[in-house]
């Protein structure tokens, strides 16, 4: 099968990462995959939310998509005077995932609010948020310890996020929307730097899937945070 911009079926999207995008975040960057485009900044308050352990601190997500980020304009959020059950859905993911890559003892009692914001949308923006948020979030906490408010950087491991899907029966890595759009299964899988899986969301969406095809695809999935573990280093020049 020829994919729609000519990418072997195990090859990802461009990607480039640009950090400090924005001016005032403690940390930030703009991640572009293919024609996905996400702005993620990170944001530093010295305090914990209540639920937090005594001498701990917390990382949480929020995520939205801007109205002319698809296709056609969406409603914003706040129009709705509600959040969209998909947009909560993948802040969930998205701050779990970052936590998860933090000490939050180390971190002390003090928050960091990631905000990714899809400024276009083509397929992939749940896993391009993990990805550019997490450079976000290294950032900020680089910064706490350049100031001098930590004594060591509270980052223990790198996470990346890719998807894979099943399109006309054939597994591929990354899927634009074209792709996303008539995928018989779609999986996005969120990784630590050692491989290991942080989180897995495999869908049926045409029909059913066998272990065996699941396997195939964290396979690809593996492969892709690899090479995005790789563009983080090289966009932190290390933590």
């Amino acid at each position: 099968m020829t994919r729609a911009d000519g990418r072997a079926t195990d090859q990802l999207r461009p990607v480039q990462i640009t950090t400090g995008f924005v001016k005032f975040a403690e940390g930030s960057c703009l991640i572009r995959c293919g024609d996905t485009m996400v702005l993620c900044c990170a944001s530093v308050e010295e305090k914990a939310p209540p639920h937090v352990a005594e001498g701990t601190g917390w990382v949480t997500a929020e995520y939205s998509m801007l109205p002319r980020a698809n296709r056609e304009r969406s409603k914003r959020d706040v129009s709705k005077l509600k959040l969209s059950p998909r947009s909560a859905e993948i802040q969930r993911l998205v701050g779990r995932s970052l936590r998860g890559a933090v000490d939050l003892a180390a971190l002390g009692e003090r928050t960091i609010t990631v905000d990714c914001d899809v400024l276009q949308g083509d397929g992939g923006t749940r896993t391009a948020s993990v990805t550019g948020g997490f450079v976000a979030l290294a950032l900020a906490c680089r910064k706490l310890v350049h100031d001098g408010v930590l004594e060591k950087n509270p980052i223990r491991h790198y996470v990346t996020g890719v998807s894979a899907g099943i399109v006309d029966e054939v597994p591929m890595l990354d899927l634009q929307y074209s792709e996303d759009s008539q995928a018989q299964v779609d999986l996005n899988c969120i990784m630590d730097e050692t491989g290991c899986i942080i989180e897995l969301q495999g869908t049926g969406e045409g029909r059913a899937f066998t272990p065996e095809e699941q396997q195939e695809l964290v396979r690809l999935c593996a492969k892709g945070n690899r090479e995005l573990l790789e563009l983080q280093k090289e966009a932190l020049g290390g933590i």
